[in-house]
Formats: structure tokens, C-alpha cells, sequence
């Protein structure tokens, strides 16, 4: 059966589950944002991967699956993914300018499971196209917000938005090749992974990761969330095609954004607004194919 052409019905559930997955990821990153303005982003990853490890290894202990090791690979990737993700998206909304990093990353995430399902053969129709055609001046505009970019903090932002988007989405694009019958467990060795990846990272750039303030622990009930989020993920793929999913969980950022604004004060610039509703069309756009 053509993967654009399922059931109603199953679409139906892949979308809810992965709009699901993207609210919890949203609620996240201003968590984990905030969190970040006064804590190593790599100490709040730590923790984060470890609440979420231990909350897949719990849920993965009442469901039964057969794990092969292109599933424990494919785990490795997902972590490897996540931790990039992640860390260069705390530190990105950790300066403060999550209305440029968050869409920035959002975009990264929907482009890479796109170009994996169309190498793998998918055909997604001309709305998809149109709705990737429609990104490029909407992350322009994001981009530049308004007056081109400024030297310091706007440059660091887009480099974090765009390489957190290229975690995430290979983050989601290998969650997406785990099949149902291999249960939960490689989601427990994803966060596992990602966990070790952040650490040798940060050995290596010097970074701070040990979490030795309370508030670093703050990371463990935001890690089993996005794990959740990521659980509902790997459901929601099962239903419908990765071109599809791994668009529609990219939303996270109008979940991210309007938390930003509501209890952060955070403003979006006239020209950068622009820009992100560019992106959320194009995301809808995709979503719609």
C-alpha cells in the first residue's frame, strides 16, 4: 500500500500522536530554556537523558519486543542525534532569543526526515514541495529578523537553531526506521547514548557538565517528558509516513514561542513573525501532503 495513500483513520493517529509528541517537546524546551539561563545547557542534558533513560528502561520492562543490533544502531544515531539537538538548543533559547533559535531548528528537523523519505523512495505530493519552497523565505526572514543579522548573539543563535535542527532531525528520522516489534527498549538506548555523546562532548570542548546544583536536576522531570514525547513519536510513525510525522512533530516551535511570550516577555519582531508564520505554513503545508 502506497504510504500516502493509508488509512483515514491511521493518518489520523499519526498526527495527533506526533502534534502530542510536539506539545511535550515544547513544554521542554521553555523548561529547559529557562533552566539553561543559569545552568550548564550540558549539565540540564545530562540529567534530562537520564530521567528519560530510566523512565524507557521502566516502560520498556512491561512490554515485550525483539531488539536486533540495526535497532541498537539505529538507537546510537537517535542519541547522538538527540544530544546535538538538545545541547545547541538549550544553549540557542538560553540567550534568550528562543522566537529565532526554536524556528529555526524546527525547520532543520521537518527538512531531514524529508530528504531521508524521498532518498527512501517516498513520493510525497506537490503540496509537500510547495510547502518546502515556502520555508526558504520564511527562514530568511527568520534569519535576519528584520534588519539582517547582529554580530554576537544573533550569528550564535542561528548557528545553534540550525545545528540543533540537523540533531533533531536525525533524531527523528532514525527513531522513524524503528519498527513496533522492537518495543521500547531502543528508545531507553537512545537517551543512553545521548547521554554518553554529551559528556564526551563536553570532556572534549571543556565544557561544564556535572550537575552540582539542585537546580541542574531539573533536567530528570524534563528528560521523562521528552522521552514521552519521543515514545509518541515512534507510535505515531507506525501509523503514518516519516515525511508526514517527522513534519508535523517540527511544530513544537508554536508551543515553544507562545510559552516564550506568555510567561517569558519575549517579543517577535514584525519581520521575524513573518518568517515564522512562512514556517509554520510550509510545516502545514507538508503536513497537508
Amino acid at each position: 500500500m502506497d504510504q500516502f495513500a493509508g488509512s483515514i483513520d491511521a493518518m489520523t493517529v499519526a498526527i495527533v500522536l506526533s502534534l502530542a509528541a510536539a506539545l511535550t517537546y515544547g513544554i521542554c524546551d521553555v523548561g529547559g530554556g529557562f533552566t539553561s539561563r543559569t545552568v550548564s545547557p550540558w549539565a540540564i542534558t545530562v540529567t534530562g537523558q537520564l530521567g528519560g533513560g530510566l523512565a524507557m528502561l521502566a516502560a520498556a520492562a512491561g512490554t515485550s519486543g525483539t531488539v536486533t543490533a540495526g535497532h541498537l544502531g539505529l538507537a546510537g544515531l537517535a542519541g547522538a542525534g538527540s544530544a546535538a539537538g538538545t545541547v545547541y538548543l538549550y544553549r540557542g533559547l538560553a540567550s534568550g532569543r528562543s522566537t529565532l533559535v526554536a524556528p529555526l531548528s524546527a525547520v532543520g528537523a521537518a527538512a531531514v526526515p524529508v530528504f531521508a523519505g524521498v532518498t527512501a523512495g517516498e513520493r510525497p505530493p506537490l503540496i509537500v514541495w510547495a510547502g518546502i519552497l515556502v520555508a526558504l523565505p520564511g527562514i530568511w526572514l527568520v534569519a535576519t529578523s528584520g534588519g539582517g543579522p547582529r554580530a554576537g548573539t544573533d550569528l550564535a543563535a542561528i548557528r545553534d537553531g540550525a545545528l540543533s535542527g540537523l540533531g533533531f532531525g536525525v533524531l527523528f528520522t532514525a527513531v522513524g526506521q524503528i519498527p513496533a516489534s522492537a518495543g521500547l527498549l531502543p528508545l531507553a538506548i537512545q537517551n543512553a547514548a545521548a547521554g554518553l555523546v554529551t559528556v564526551a562532548a563536553a570532556l572534549a570542548l571543556r565544557q561544564s557538565w556535572l550537575p552540582s546544583t539542585r537546580r541542574a536536576w531539573f533536567g530528570l522531570p524534563i528528560g521523562v517528558l521528552g522521552a514521552g514525547g519521543t515514545a509518541l513519536f515512534l507510535t505515531a510513525t507506525h501509523a503514518g509516513s516519516l515525511t508526514i510525522t517527522g513534519v508535523v512533530v517540527s511544530l513544537y516551535p508554536v508551543f515553544t514561542i507562545a510559552l516564550s511570550v506568555l510567561l517569558l516577555g519575549e517579543r517577535v519582531g514584525r519581520w521575524q513573525g513573518l518568517g515564522v508564520l512562512l514556517c509554520g505554513v510550509s510545516i502545514a503545508f507538508i503536513a497537508a501532503g
